[in-house]
């Protein structure tokens, strides 16, 4: 008689047989879900809503509800406690160097409390790498840097000192800001030093808020920015340590003085003052 139990493989327990959710999908949720968070809704030791909640808000199934859980739990944005519910965790705990995380803040008015962060964590950082990168920097780097001086002045060239409608001024916003990047990149890069790569999302994040908020006020930072970048290239070519350090510091105090004013220009009153 034959034994017929090991015919029939075991049921896979139904947690194990889900499918995974598409990685878009997820990172979709985390947004929906890292907005609301950022936007202080709920604000930090709060509850999030119930999955049963949030997963009919968001118009998703509770397994992809799930996955962006996990996503926004390894920023450091969520934590899950058993017969409690889904906490948000404090600000302190959150990975601020995490791109989307920056971008979440970016797409909120930015408020002056974080300009100043994000400019204040550069000037720790930048004028230390740009002294170690004119000591450092092989002559390949230094033309990285050039070539993203050159593309930063052909942008600002193209974008004019006019307001622009918003499609045009948004691809020279672009445009500059990746200029920008690659020679901060470079400089980060030229230092020699790899943690230092981990401060790009930052600084990416940086640059997008501040252009946004010069084009917004029409501001002429852009132009005088350009000048100041080119001395920190020319004291990193020099390889003057020194002069590189301090040149960078003069260019990020600048670019966070103009941010600030930026954030507090009134629109109608500048029309006023136009009109007078």
């Amino acid at each position: 008689m034959s034994d017929n139990k090991g015919s029939t493989p075991a049921r896979r327990p139904r947690s194990l047989e889900r499918r995974p959710v598409p990685r878009d999908r997820s990172e979709d949720v985390a947004h929906a879900i890292g907005l609301r968070i950022v936007g202080g809704n709920p604000p930090p030791g709060s509850l999030l809503p119930t999955e049963h909640q949030l997963a009919a808000e968001i118009g998703v199934s509770r397994a992809a509800l799930r996955e962006g859980f996990r996503l926004l739990a390894a920023r450091g944005m969520i934590i899950g406690r058993r017969k409690v519910g889904t906490m948000v965790r404090p600000m302190a705990d959150w990975n601020m160097l995490d791109a989307s995380v920056l971008a979440w803040h970016l797409e909120q008015e930015p408020t002056e409390a974080f300009i100043d962060g994000l400019f204040e964590a550069r000037l720790i950082v930048e004028p230390a790498a740009a002294a170690m990168a004119a000591q450092r920097a092989h002559e390949d780097q230094v033309g990285v840097m050039r070539e993203a001086l050159r593309e930063m002045a052909v942008a600002q060239g193209a974008a004019g000192n006019g307001p622009a409608p918003d499609a045009a001024e948004n691809d020279d916003i672009d445009k500059t800001v990746g200029a920008d990047l690659r020679f901060h990149k470079a400089v980060l890069a030229a230092a020699g030093n790899h943690f230092l790569a981990t401060f790009g999302a930052l600084i990416g994040s940086s640059l997008i808020a501040s252009f946004r908020l010069n084009w917004r006020a029409h501001n002429s930072a852009p132009a005088i920015s350009l000048a100041l970048h080119e001395d920190v290239l020319n004291a990193i070519t020099a390889r003057d340590a020194q002069a590189a350090e301090g040149r960078m510091r003069v260019l990020l105090s600048a670019a966070q003085r103009d941010a600030r004013l930026s954030l507090a220009w009134n629109p109608a009153q500048s029309e006023l003052s136009r009109s007078v």
